[in-house]
């Protein structure tokens, strides 16, 4: 009895591995966020989350309960942060199209999978459903920076340039 892998076999038991390795990702950015207005991780992989925004009062935008689309934006930003998992990742562009509405009480899945990575720039795509039906979609631009956003000096870089200064 021969006891060689099939190439089958052997990329069964690569996605085994690749599936426990994601059974313990944690997260490592935004920890601190406010996950009633941005939603719960349900799953977190490598370069994939699931995450369920409940929609509350404080969200509401009129008194039919339509929910305001800046809620269901920041869950999809947050998914997206999660899914690329950096402590120092930061949305520099987007686009995006809100499908349908949402409203009070409503449960939104919001999906986010990274889709392009070069050097320090990410590309997730993200959607967002109600039920079946798609309330949102977008591309979200993103980049690692080797430290915090706001440690970086930007502007004190930008005034020394300005003033001629090196």
């Amino acid at each position: 009895m021969s006891t060689n892998k099939t190439a089958e076999e052997d990329e069964d038991l690569e996605l085994e591995k690749y599936k426990e390795d994601n059974s313990s990702v944690t997260l490592r950015t935004h920890e601190e966020i406010n996950r009633g207005l941005c939603g719960d991780i349900e799953k977190l992989e490598v370069g994939y989350v699931e995450l369920r925004l409940t929609t509350t009062e404080d969200m509401v935008a009129d008194s039919l309960g339509l929910i305001h689309g800046g809620f269901i934006f920041g869950a999809a930003d947050y998914a997206a942060m999660a899914a690329i998992n950096e402590r120092n990742v930061v949305l520099v562009a987007s686009e995006c199209q809100f499908l349908s509405p949402v409203k009070l009480h409503d449960d939104v899945i919001i999906i986010a999978k990274v889709r392009h990575k070069e050097g320090r720039k990410r590309n997730v795509r993200v959607e967002g459903f109600v039920f079946d039906i798609k309330v949102f979609e977008g591309e979200f631009k993103t980049v690692i920076t080797e430290r915090h956003i706001l440690k970086l000096h930007l502007l004190e870089e930008s005034d020394d340039k300005k003033a001629g200064k090196k």
